[in-house]
């Protein structure tokens, strides 16, 4: 009999293993937290995939339902929410547990603060335009500062609750990217130049999430990078992981 597999994507490497896994000797449930993330995931007959956000009692119910021998957490490094509830189900119900985890950047000429929080209070003691790269969930921390509406561009993914979102927060228009990466160094660059950006706000997403491109725009731009860190984690890198799955798969 397969095993089952329930893998939680949101991320590239979620969809790199999502992509690995399609047509395997397997069961694979892959849940995205938006119907969009759903829509890039591959389509297999062994493939199952999920949309919508689950808190802890939703993914109790799922896990009762399916039966999965292994879970993989391939959430975004900033939803620490999500991981935890990973984490204390797999513990509660016996599964097997893998975190991937990517590396950290190094962030020599950047400042970095904890949270957007911290960077909202940065920048509260300067002055200039602002690029926010570090999406939707942000968006209401960084209404803060002083015109935002007209100071700060926000680049968010191109979905309607994204875009809402950032319109009922008083976001100008014409300060509104919807946009689907990855987005080159070029790009980035051309972006930061056109809204006048004297800072530019990101997360910490790794190599595999665009920073080095936006780093290195920053830069060119004449923009100060502002980093919102994240907290160390251990786990496996996504093509540790395959290994893992390759071994597990031939047994």
């Amino acid at each position: 009999m397969n095993p089952t597999i329930w893998l939680l994507a949101g991320t590239t490497e979620g969809r790199q293993l999502a992509e690995w896994l399609a047509g395997k000797a397997a069961t694979v449930y892959v849940s995205a937290a938006t119907a969009y993330g759903a829509s890039l995931l591959p389509q297999a007959d062994n493939i199952n995939i999920q949309g919508g956000r689950l808190d802890y009692e939703a993914m109790a119910a799922f896990a009762e339902q399916v039966h999965p021998d292994m879970i993989i957490d391939a959430t975004h490094p900033y939803a620490l929410v999500v991981t935890e509830n990973i984490r204390k189900l797999c513990a509660a119900k016996h599964i097997v547990r893998y975190r991937i985890v990517r590396p950290a950047e190094e962030e020599d000429a950047a400042v970095v603060v904890s949270s957007a929080a911290a960077a909202v209070q940065w920048l509260l003691q300067r002055e200039g335009n602002v690029f926010l790269t570090t999406g939707s969930k942000d968006l209401a921390a960084f209404t803060l500062l002083p015109q935002y509406a007209e100071r700060v561009t926000v680049r968010i993914l191109p979905v309607q609750d994204s875009l809402r979102k950032a319109l009922d927060l008083g976001y100008h228009p014409s300060r509104i990217i919807a946009m689907q990466g990855p987005f080159s160094e070029d790009l980035n660059r051309a972006m930061f130049l056109q809204c006048g950006a004297t800072f530019v706000v990101t997360k910490d997403s790794g190599r595999i999430g665009g920073y080095e491109e936006k780093a290195v725009a920053a830069e060119k731009a004449g923009a100060r990078l502002l980093v919102i860190g994240r907290q160390e984690e251990t786990g496996q890198r996504t093509e540790d992981m395959i290994a893992v799955l390759t071994a597990y798969l031939q047994r």
